[in-house]
This record gives C-alpha cells, sequence and structure tokens, in this order.
C-alpha cells in the first residue's frame, strides 16, 4: 500500500464475504471490494494482481520451468476433499451464506462468475455461459474486449480486443479455443493474447483481469454490474 509491504491474516466475514487484517496498522480490508473497511487505512484500495484461474496440466504447459510453492505437512491430505468441494461449489447450486447484505435474484447465489471491470464499468460472464460460448467478442465501458474460455482447462482469459488503435473482432480457430483468428487481418493467435502467425505476428493484446466470484458476492459489491447473455 503505497509502497509499504502489509502483510495479511484472516479476521472472519462481513456482508458472507472474507476479511483480512494487515499487521502493521489493524486496518481490516475487505476480499470483494479490496477497500480499507476500518483503522488507519479505512478508504484505501488495494491493487489487484493479475493472475490466472487454471488448471496444474495447463499451466505447466505453458509455464513448464514453474517453482511449486511445498505444502505445508498435512495439507497434501486434504486436496481431495479441497477438490471435492471445488467441484461442488461450481455446480452453482446452494444458498449464499449467512450475513449477505445485499441479494440479486438475476442468477442463482451460487453461479460462478468471472467479472471484469473496464474504465468504471463491469460486467459478470456466468461460466455455464462461457463454456458454451468460448470466445466472446464485447463492449465494456465503451472499449472492445475479448474474452477466450479453454473448456479443456477451464481457463479464461480477457482481453482488450484492439492493436495500434484499431478493433479487433476474434472467432476460435479450433474447437478447444485455443488458437484464435481476428476477422481484420486474418492473423492467428494463441488464447493468452499472443499473435503467433501472420500480418500482426508478434503483436500482444492489453490483458484484462477477470475476477473469479460467486455470483452473490460479485453482486453485493457490484450492485451496478450488467450480466452477459448470448439471449
Amino acid at each position: 500500500m503505497k509502497g509499504r509491504e502489509l502483510l495479511f491474516d484472516n479476521a472472519g466475514l462481513v456482508g458472507g464475504n472474507e476479511v483480512f487484517k494487515d499487521r502493521e496498522t489493524g486496518s481490516r480490508w475487505q476480499q470483494s471490494s479490496l477497500e480499507g473497511i476500518s483503522g488507519p487505512l479505512q478508504g484505501e484500495h488495494l491493487k489487484l494482481f493479475p493472475f490466472l484461474l487454471t488448471n496444474w496440466a495447463e499451466w505447466r504447459h505453458t509455464h513448464p520451468a514453474t517453482l511449486v510453492l511445498k505444502p505445508l505437512p498435512g495439507y497434501a491430505d486434504r486436496i481431495a476433499a479441497k477438490n471435492l468441494e471445488i467441484r461442488q461449489g461450481l455446480s452453482g447450486e446452494g444458498e449464499a451464506p449467512d450475513g449477505v447484505l445485499r441479494r440479486d435474484d438475476r442468477l442463482k447465489p451460487r453461479t460462478m462468475i468471472l467479472g471484469v471491470d473496464v474504465e468504471g464499468a463491469n460486467r459478470a460472464f456466468p461460466l455455464p455461459v462461457l463454456r458454451k460460448s468460448q470466445v466472446i467478442n464485447d463492449e465494456l465501458g465503451g472499449r472492445p474486449i475479448l474474452i477466450v474460455h479453454q473448456p479443456g482447462s477451464d481457463t479464461t482469459t480477457a482481453f482488450l480486443a484492439r492493436w495500434n488503435g484499431q478493433a479487433l473482432t476474434f472467432s476460435a480457430a479450433n474447437a478447444d479455443a485455443t488458437e484464435l483468428t481476428d476477422a481484420q487481418t486474418h492473423s492467428h493467435w494463441d488464447a493468452y493474447g499472443q499473435c503467433v502467425s501472420g500480418k500482426l505476428k508478434g503483436s500482444h493484446l492489453d490483458p484484462l483481469i477477470l475476477e473469479p466470484e460467486y455470483w452473490f458476492a460479485w453482486s453485493e459489491f457490484h450492485p451496478d454490474t450488467s450480466i452477459y447473455s448470448t439471449h
């Protein structure tokens, strides 16, 4: 925060959403909004660091030299149960937890969405829609955006869909959406925004951060959000 390193510990729930407390100032931070909600840093906001939610096979394929954090003793024994919990969560079934302050019935509470914010405008992309559509050309905050979902690994990436000021429109070049083509130059791209052949070879799209959330959490902290739909 403003060049100062902070260390965090879990501090319970507020509004059904996790809260963290920093050791340096005792300020408490809301996970979904990244806002300091009490203490000396109340009203400040943390910056979300770019990240990718994927599976191990896809990560190892794209980052073969990656290092793996050694788990704490006993953690490996919990992996199977934790994976089952995650799969159940991705089913979309179940109610919102106690304490949620705002409910939005446009989607089921535990629908998994990926949220994106561009120029103050935000939109939720339901995971079932992403799995069906795979490649989405959209506009948000007055800018063209591209969402790519690779069904084989359930990996989703997002970008500003323009190069050198020109808006680009994309489509999948194979069944797994690991390869794309743009309609304007017919160049070929991978699912991570890199142009691998054609007129724009060597170019890359500016990435956007996608936030994986349950609908009840995203909608509570983004009350004006829109929802992407194919209808």
